[in-house]
């Protein structure tokens, strides 16, 4: 078991990442919303730029053993998967409040529960059903359909959030043959080929320094929140870690503040907590299950 110091560590270390991943979605919707720079560059620049990162903290030698991995589909389909996640995600943050896209992207742990079920066969309970149903009654007061205009960003928040799911559980499966580094790799390198047409031919020209801080920010951003990620992982098991993703909301808040004068109406901050009082009971109930697993092992390892 990690030792307090450990765990203090790797709460810092998510707390960080998550906060790194509010200032992604912040430069993405600034440059959006300020410049004429289309979705298509923000994103190529995001995944390329995090693909130089990787290169220059693990070294140039490191690069080509990242190529190998024991499940090439597996990996490509992960990575169709965080190229679709990060496009509608650009596209949801340019039309709506980022604590809004965000209130859809907290669903993350409660769709891939649902989604376990059909996919990796997984036992869920009355308990973690009960947590995945109110967790989207929030989603509803967020939205709140038929009461307010739902703008078609909605549309693209969700999909987001959707292939972001289904991202988790394929990375879970891919942690039995590849590496944390290999996986992470594969992602950013399939990104940067594959949107890199649609990238050169809208490209714009950044006519200011600060529109080129902005851009070149983005993969350092982004790749630097999910190498936290990984270390965090490292210093504390995930039950201990894996509640201050919920940090990022205070980020984004925050940060939509005093960049864009943002504040989250009644309804989506109603929303919000219902999701997230929904997630960590979810996590509460998986800890106790594993809890149960671990006791009903031991006698078993007493014979």
């Amino acid at each position: 078991m990690a030792n307090m110091p450990n765990r203090l560590k790797a709460i810092l270390l998510m707390c960080t990442a998550v906060t790194l991943f509010a200032a992604l979605d912040t430069a993405a919707k600034y440059l959006c919303t300020t410049t004429a720079i289309p979705v298509s560059q923000i994103v190529w620049v995001r995944f390329a730029g995090q693909v130089l990162c990787m290169a220059l903290v693990l070294g140039p030698a490191t690069i080509p053993k990242l190529f190998k991995t024991k499940n090439l589909t597996l990996q490509l389909t992960r990575s169709t998967l965080m190229l679709v996640t990060t496009i509608c995600n650009f596209i949801a943050v340019t039309y709506l409040r980022l604590d809004q896209t965000l209130s859809i992207t907290f669903l993350t742990p409660l769709i891939v529960a649902a989604l376990a079920v059909p996919l990796l066969g997984e036992h869920i309970g009355w308990h973690r059903a009960a947590a995945i149903f109110v967790g989207f009654l929030g989603v509803l007061v967020v939205v709140r359909p038929g009461v307010s205009t739902v703008h078609p960003a909605f549309i693209a928040a969700f999909l987001s959030t959707l292939a972001y799911s289904l991202l988790i559980i394929v990375t879970r499966r891919l942690s039995e043959f590849d590496t944390s580094l290999v996986t992470l790799f594969y992602g950013t390198v399939v990104g940067t080929i594959v949107s890199a047409p649609f990238a050169i031919s809208e490209w714009l020209w950044p006519d200011s320094i600060s529109m080129w801080v902005l851009l070149l920010a983005l993969g350092a951003l982004g790749g630097g929140g999910h190498y936290l990620i990984i270390q965090a992982y490292k210093h504390a098991p995930v039950s201990a870690v894996t509640p201050f993703l919920y940090f990022e909301l205070i980020s984004m808040i925050t940060l939509s503040y005093v960049v864009f004068g943002d504040q989250p109406d009644r309804w989506s901050f109603a929303g919000s907590l219902v999701i997230v009082m929904s997630g960590l009971y979810l996590i509460h109930r998986e800890r106790i299950a594993h809890r149960e697993s671990l006791m009903a092992l031991e006698p078993l390892e007493q014979r």
